[in-house]
């Protein structure tokens, strides 16, 4: 009896029917749908960056760096231990090494490298990869990133910071930027009174030598106070302030030419929801030294070439996040077995993984589309304008279906989805950020309806993606008669903008899956998303689909 008992005891403590760790795994090598996007939208050039990226984002090392950095937060440091002020912030080693790693793979840099033709593919490429080990650091990253088209409106900022931005090394240090080979610039322009609406804002810029002096040349001083900061680490700022002319772009660098602090004063960092590894910040402007970048006045104007760029981030962000989780519900059923067979052979559960695997294709095929708009835009026009449509479109409904689709992949670990030591609560955290930044849902709506109904350019250009699609499936046409019927009307379209943002989104989902994608993919999205069979929760896809060709795809 004795050793029967002892026995027991210790098969109480076997683990049995439970999923083996979720990484080491190669997620360039196991995505399928992001390989095919990224080859047939030109970013071959970027050679094997986004391979070598995968491989290590994969990685059990780097799975643990953005556990640990979330972790271990950022915190704030707001004197020296003589009580003088510094206002830096500090991180775990783990964030250091992300970012060094971000740097090495160019991520924010290899869309403005000529001789890596396809750059802004290659980069959306990477943000998809990177993302499923740890998002938060893609935040600096993509300010940096789309902080080039603005910095290069005053030529003589661009050649003092380009090279640092695109130079591919990081130095996390707070120093100068002049003693660092690698530098970031973050963003400063949600104010507490005006939230998105930064003509609000209420920071004042007056030229330092006072009088009338200023201009492009010359140096500013701001006071006030900015709500958000994004990246407050960072070695620059592109913020908002007003001058008698309006509102205006400005940089702020954290140290004065002659060597000296700024006066930079971070308040608190955000206590945030997720995206905990990253910091954001309150901070105040009182005195600080800033440089006009695009003409007084022209504030918004200047600072939508960033939020232009930072759209594209959030979508490929938010793709990524999708990614992420499907990933880890394919891996979690694939192992865990209940009713005597395993969840991934459950009908009803196939038909959950193929849904969202669908919904994670197109997502990420929308904003491969759109990446290779922005490679072209320089020399074609109707890229430039599609770029300029596409995009709000992709944020806007690639950052909605997110949240969604994390929660069911959580679901479909049960228990272990909701427990903090797993993977799925950080996603699930981090799924609903990418639709409030760069412009929140409305926003994005309103601005996708102006831009139809006053850039022809932009709407010919949607026209041309979408019939370049046309008789290659009947749902398709008519869905897209349906919407041009919408938009015709004319009839309170502002409370039909979301509608109307959807429906586009779809069509131009729809269009690239039947143009590029396996026709099971094409059809399944067409008959679901198109075709009114569809219901209200992934998991309903309508009879007749491939769901086996689809999870066989999804799955690597």
């Amino acid at each position: 009896m004795v050793h029967r008992a002892a026995a027991d005891d210790l098969a109480t403590h076997s683990v049995v029917n439970q999923p083996p760790d979720y990484a080491p795994r190669d997620l360039w090598a196991g995505d399928a749908a992001l390989r095919e996007a990224v080859l047939r939208h030109g970013g071959a050039g970027a050679g094997d960056l986004p391979a070598a990226l995968g491989a290590l984002a994969g990685s059990a090392r780097v799975m643990e760096l953005g556990e640990l950095a979330n972790r271990h937060p950022p915190t704030l440091r707001a004197f020296d231990r003589y009580g003088r002020r510094v206002d830096e912030v500090e991180f775990h080693p783990a964030y250091h090494e992300l970012m060094d790693l971000v740097a090495r793979h160019h991520v924010q840099s290899i869309a403005w490298m000529p001789e890596r033709p396809g750059g802004h593919v290659a980069h959306a490429a990477m943000v998809i990869l990177l993302t499923q080990a740890e998002a938060g650091v893609l935040c600096p990253a993509a300010m940096s990133y789309a902080s080039v088209p603005v910095l290069r409106r005053r030529p003589d900022l661009a050649a003092e910071w380009l090279p640092r931005l695109l130079s591919g090394r990081y130095d996390g240090r707070c120093i100068p930027a002049g003693e660092k080979a690698g530098a970031t610039i973050g963003m400063a322009m949600t104010e507490k009174q005006g939230g998105s609406d930064v003509r609000a804002n209420s920071t004042r810029a007056r030229p330092a030598g006072g009088g009338n002096g200023g201009g492009e040349g010359g140096e500013y001083l701001l006071t006030g106070h900015k709500w958000f900061c994004s990246a407050p680490m960072s070695d620059a700022f592109l913020t908002l302030a007003q001058t008698d002319r309006g509102l205006s772009c400005f940089l702020v660098p954290r140290w004065r030419p002659d060597g000296t602090r700024n006066v930079f004063r971070i308040q608190r960092l955000k206590d945030k929801l997720g995206n905990r590894s990253n910091a954001s910040a309150e901070i105040e402007y009182d005195g600080t030294s800033a440089w006009l970048v695009g003409g007084e006045g022209a504030g918004t104007a200047t600072i939508m070439d960033m939020v232009h760029h930072t759209r594209l981030d959030c979508g490929a962000a938010a793709a990524g996040l999708m990614r992420a989780a499907v990933g880890r519900a394919l891996h979690h059923t694939g192992h865990r077995s209940a009713f005597g067979r395993r969840l991934i052979d459950q009908p009803l559960m196939r038909q959950v993984l193929a849904d969202m695997a669908l919904e994670s294709e197109a997502a990420t095929a929308l904003v491969l589309r759109v990446a290779r708009a922005f490679d072209r835009a320089s020399a074609d026009p109707a890229s430039r304008a599609f770029a300029r449509l596409g995009v709000a479109v992709c944020k806007y409904w690639v950052t909605k279906r997110c949240p969604t689709l994390v929660y069911e992949a959580l679901e479909c670990h049960g228990g272990n989805g909701y427990v903090e030591e797993g993977d799925m609560p950080r996603l699930y955290r981090e799924a609903p950020l990418n639709a409030i930044w760069e412009g929140s849902g409305n926003v994005i709506c309103l601005d996708v309806l102006r831009t139809l109904q006053r850039e022809p350019a932009a709407l010919a250009a949607l026209e041309a993606e979408l019939a370049a699609a046309g008789g290659l499936d009947g749902r398709l046409d008519r869905w897209m008669a349906d919407t041009r019927a919408l938009l015709a009307a004319g009839t309170s379209l502002d409370l039909q903008a979301r509608r109307l943002v959807e429906r586009l989104a779809l069509a131009l989902q729809a269009a690239e899956l039947l143009r590029h994608g396996p026709p099971a993919v094409a059809d399944a999205f067409c008959a679901s998303r198109l075709g009114g069979d569809w219901g209200q929760a992934f998991g309903t896809l309508p009879a007749g689909v491939d769901s086996e060709a689809i999870l066989a795809r999804a799955a690597g």
